[in-house]
């Protein structure tokens, strides 16, 4: 591209492909480029899943396609392009020096290191709000200023109103603000029964070849790109939110916070992947969902469920996040240190609920939210990994993994390592959860009910052991009251058999 001068230079980062961002309006392909760059650095500063690689890159090449169609200007630098692999900030300095650019034009990037480095390198750089979201940074600002407390049920109504989503006059429809109650059904003995399958998009030749660019770049990377079927394009995307809502929305609602083997899918949506790189937006998601209630084919408690997780949770995990950082990546309010156990990259344990979730991450990179929070993320926790290490794995191993979502969810929400600004207690449970919640228990070794001896479930015995180890931070904590009078019916004999038990689980996981 040398030789051209342009008047404005705009970046785009691989997860922001998104045809309608705002920093994209009145480009004049004559004066104007976009530049995007497969950086080898954003592939390698953590060891990334190789499904994760392929779908980056496979929906940054066909986004460029799009541009183009669309009548842009677009330098677009492949990973294994000669001299190519630069990091992002590197590429667009080039590219403006080059072409003595009169202006640099980004989007908030998804990660705070990012945005540093983009601003480290370009004094004058124009960096636009992300009109993805529904609430900016100062949005969620103004939202909190004087409060005390800022849960997130709190800015959900906040934002309820705002959207005027699920709302009739000025109450929310059904009547409650939040199904989350009947949102916690189990499926017993019996088991899910027959699911949906999800559906799945079949590889061009544009994806077909960053497979195989992958496996030669990244030989040594987690996973395998075997039957790779993610959607990598807008027109895919929008197949599968259209399958997720006629098949398993009706459903999803009833079992949100069920777990069954061997069954990854569920009613889950499987489309986080897709908006966190923007190929699908929140708000045609959300109106999606909301049709299927108001033409009465999916039920409120899955409706408002869904819209809860888009709408509130998403959104205010982005809030903290960039009101937060950089300070939030440094807390550890539970002082965790352990390294996560090997079996997280191999899913070799004999933990039936552990060995199954793994094993679709390693598979799939991907496991649905129960799994993450209260089957991976507990025993995390539980265990005293720190939790800047386990996001960082989550990271490495996921589809949707995206900064600015990651490390609100698995460092606040998961591992309670920001004390209680996500979330007001640590989600903390025995075996007995799982097993009320799934069919894992019976394909086990362990027992949930025990908390020691030989085959006592390693859940329970570490759960017991947080709770006593902590019991200090958590007694004035209302929500922990109940598991608090719990752990004081038992003496200290059994406390001392149980520290013992923990005490030799870490020395043979570690």
């Amino acid at each position: 591209m040398a030789g051209k001068t342009y008047r404005r230079l705009v970046l785009v980062l691989g997860d922001q492909l998104d045809i309608g961002a705002g920093v994209l309006d009145g480009l004049d392909p004559n004066r104007d480029a976009v530049v995007m760059t497969e950086a080898r650095e954003e592939a390698t500063y953590l060891r990334q899943h190789k499904k994760r690689l392929v779908l980056f890159f496979a929906a940054m090449r066909h986004f460029a396609g799009a541009l183009r169609e669309k009548g842009l200007t677009v330098h677009y630098h492949r990973l294994d392009d000669e001299g190519g692999g630069d990091d992002p900030a590197e590429t667009l300095a080039d590219g403006a020096a080059r072409h003595d650019a009169e202006e640099v034009h980004v989007t908030r990037p998804g990660d705070w290191r990012v945005l540093q480095a983009l601003k480290d390198r370009f004094s004058d750089l124009t960096v636009h709000e992300d009109g993805h979201f529904l609430s900016t940074p100062q949005d969620f600002a103004e939202l909190q200023e004087g409060r005390k407390r800022f849960i997130m049920e709190d800015f959900y109504r906040a934002m309820r109103r705002r959207t005027g989503w699920l709302m009739q006059g000025d109450g929310p429809v059904g009547g409650e603000w939040n199904f989350d109650k009947e949102n916690r059904r189990s499926f017993g003995r019996d088991g899910p029964g027959l699911t949906p399958g999800r559906p799945t998009s079949e590889p061009d030749d544009v994806t077909r070849e960053v497979i195989r660019m992958v496996n030669r770049e990244f030989p040594d990377a987690p996973g395998s790109t075997d039957n790779f079927a993610e959607p990598v394009t807008r027109r895919s995307a929008l197949a599968h939110l259209r399958d997720f809502v006629e098949h398993r929305l009706p459903c999803f609602g009833d079992y949100q916070d069920a777990i069954a083997l061997d069954n990854p899918t569920l009613w889950h949506a499987r489309i986080s992947q897709a908006l966190n790189l923007k190929l699908l937006d929140p708000r045609e998601v959300c109106l999606a969902a909301i049709d299927a209630y108001e033409q009465g084919h999916a039920p409120i408690n899955a409706v408002e469920g869904f819209v809860r997780q888009v709408l509130g949770w998403r959104e205010y995990v982005r809030g903290t996040y960039w009101t937060r950082m950089p300070d939030y990546a440094g807390m550890n309010a539970l002082e965790a240190e352990a390294d996560l156990p090997g079996f997280y990259w191999t899913g070799e344990t004999e933990m039936a609920c552990l060995a199954d979730a793994l094993g679709q991450v390693v598979e799939e990179a991907y496991a649905h939210h129960i799994q993450r929070l209260m089957v991976m993320g507990l025993f995390a926790m539980l265990y005293g990994a720190h939790p800047y290490r386990v996001h960082e794995w989550h990271m490495e191993m996921y589809l949707d993994a995206v900064d600015w979502v990651s490390l609100p969810n698995v460092l606040g929400m998961s591992q309670h390592g920001d004390g209680g600004i996500v979330g007001t207690k640590p989600y903390a449970a025995s075996g007995a959860y799982i097993s009320r919640m799934s069919d894992a228990c019976r394909e086990c070794r362990y027992d949930p009910k025990k908390a020691t001896g030989e085959d006592a479930c390693p859940f329970t015995t570490l759960y017991w052991d947080f709770l006593d180890r902590h019991a200090g931070r958590f007694r004035d904590n209302r929500r922990m009251a109940m598991q608090m009078k719990n752990l004081d019916r038992k003496n200290r004999g059994e406390i001392r058999e149980i520290r013992k038990a923990a005490d030799t689980l870490r020395d043979k996981l570690s």
